[in-house]
C-alpha cells in the first residue's frame, strides 16, 4: 500500500442518520465443511483453507469484483490502516496462521478468512441502514454458499467457532456518534436499553476497546434461537430509540443555558484541531466529536461530515505512519496527526 485510500462508501456522511449513525454492519459467521476451526488448525490446514477459500471468492461464479490481500505479507503498518478502517479484526491481523481479506473497490464488502471462523463477511452502509445491509449481506451469503461448502447443523444451523454465534452467525451493529448522551452523563439509558433486548454497547472497535471521542458499536450478541429476521427487529427498534434520544438531548444542549457552554465547546474544539502542534490520539478524538457535532448541528457551515470522517481516520496511528512511510514513535505521531489534522480542517474551513 502506497498510502491511505480515498474513505470507503460508508464513511462518506451519505446514509440516512447519518448525523448520529456513522454506519450500519452485518457480519455472517462461516465456516468450510470438513475442516477443523482456525484456532484449532496446524499451519498446514490453515494455509490450505487460506487458498481454497481465497480462489472461491474471487472466482466468476460468486459474481463478486474483490481484491485479495494475503496478510501473511503485509507489513505492520499496513494491517494496522485495515483496522482502522474496520476491514479486519486485531485478532485476524495478529494471527500467526496463513489468513487473508477480501474487499471491494468501496470497502462496502470486507471478507476475513480465518479469523476466529474460516470466512467472517462483513457489509457497511452509510447511516443506519438495517434492512439494505442486511439485504446486501444475504446476497454476498448466497455467493459464497454457491461455491464453498458450509459447516451446518439441521439442529443448530450454522457452526460456529463461538457459541454465541452458532446459528444465523449474524452480528448486526450500528456504529453510532452519541456527544449529546455523554455530555449529559446519559450514556448509561442507551447501554440498558440495549442490554434489556441481549445487545452490547461497545467501543469503537468493537469487542474489549474503549469508546473513544463519543463514538460506540451498538451489536446484538446472541444468534441461536432468533431468526434473522428477529435480530434485524430488535437492532432496529433499539438503535432508532438511541436515535432519537440522541437527537432530543443535542436539542436541550443548545436551547437556554446550556447552548453558550455547547458552543464553547464546539468552536474551542475547533480552535485547538487548527492551531495545535501536538495532539494525542485521546485528546484528537474528544475535539473532532464536538467538531463533528458542530457540523451536523449547523454551527459550522463550512465543515461537511464527511471532511470530519476523513480527518477521524488519517488521525489514527496506522493511517499518519502510512503517510510518512515509517514507523514513528508516540511523539512524532502526535506531531504529525496535529500537523494532518491543522492542515485539512484549516483548508476546509478557510
Amino acid at each position: 500500500m502506497s498510502g491511505p485510500a480515498p474513505l470507503g462508501e460508508w464513511l462518506r456522511g451519505t446514509g440516512p442518520d447519518a448525523e448520529v449513525s456513522i454506519c450500519t454492519r452485518v457480519r455472517l459467521a462461516r465456516n468450510v465443511q470438513g475442516y477443523r476451526f482456525p484456532t484449532r488448525m496446524t499451519s498446514e490446514e490453515a494455509a490450505e483453507v487460506d487458498r481454497f477459500v481465497c480462489s472461491r471468492l474471487t472466482s466468476a461464479e460468486t459474481g463478486l469484483d474483490l481484491s485479495v490481500v494475503h496478510l501473511h505479507d503485509v507489513p505492520k503498518i499496513d494491517r494496522q490502516v485495515l483496522i482502522e478502517r474496520h476491514l479486519i479484526s486485531r485478532e485476524l491481523a495478529g494471527a500467526d496462521r496463513a489468513r487473508s481479506v477480501a474487499v471491494d473497490d468501496d470497502e462496502c464488502i470486507s471478507i476475513m478468512v480465518n479469523e476466529e471462523d474460516h470466512i467472517r463477511a462483513q457489509v457497511f452502509h452509510s447511516g443506519f441502514q438495517v434492512e439494505a445491509t442486511y439485504r446486501d449481506a444475504l446476497r454476498i451469503d448466497e455467493a459464497v454458499l454457491r461455491v464453498i461448502p458450509i459447516a451446518f447443523s439441521e439442529e443448530f444451523g450454522f457452526l460456529t467457532s463461538c457459541p454465541t454465534n452458532t446459528g444465523t452467525g449474524m452480528r448486526i451493529s450500528a456504529m453510532l456518534h452519541l456527544p449529546g448522551l455523554v455530555w449529559a452523563d446519559d450514556i448509561e439509558r442507551a447501554s440498558n436499553t440495549a442490554q434489556k433486548i441481549h445487545l452490547a454497547v461497545r467501543g469503537l472497535y468493537g469487542e474489549g476497546s474503549r469508546a473513544l471521542g463519543d463514538f460506540y458499536q451498538v451489536s446484538n450478541q446472541v444468534t441461536l434461537g432468533r431468526s434473522d429476521e428477529q435480530i434485524v427487529e430488535d437492532v432496529r427498534v433499539a438503535v432508532a430509540r438511541i436515535i432519537a434520544w440522541e437527537r432530543e438531548v443535542r436539542a436541550a444542549l443548545l436551547d437556554g443555558d446550556a447552548r453558550a457552554r455547547t458552543l464553547d465547546r464546539v468552536f474551542r474544539s475547533l480552535g485547538v484541531l487548527q492551531n495545535a502542534r501536538i495532539l494525542t490520539s485521546d485528546e484528537c478524538l474528544g475535539c473532532l466529536s464536538a467538531v463533528r457535532f458542530g457540523v451536523v448541528q449547523g454551527l459550522l457551515p463550512d465543515l461537511t461530515v464527511e471532511q470530519v470522517n476523513r480527518v477521524l481516520m488519517h488521525a489514527q496511528p496506522g493511517h499518519l505512519q502510512q503517510f510518512a512511510n515509517a514507523e514513528l514513535t508516540a511523539v512524532e505521531r502526535d506531531r504529525r496527526r496535529a500537523d494532518s489534522v491543522r492542515e485539512i480542517l484549516t483548508r476546509s474551513h478557510g
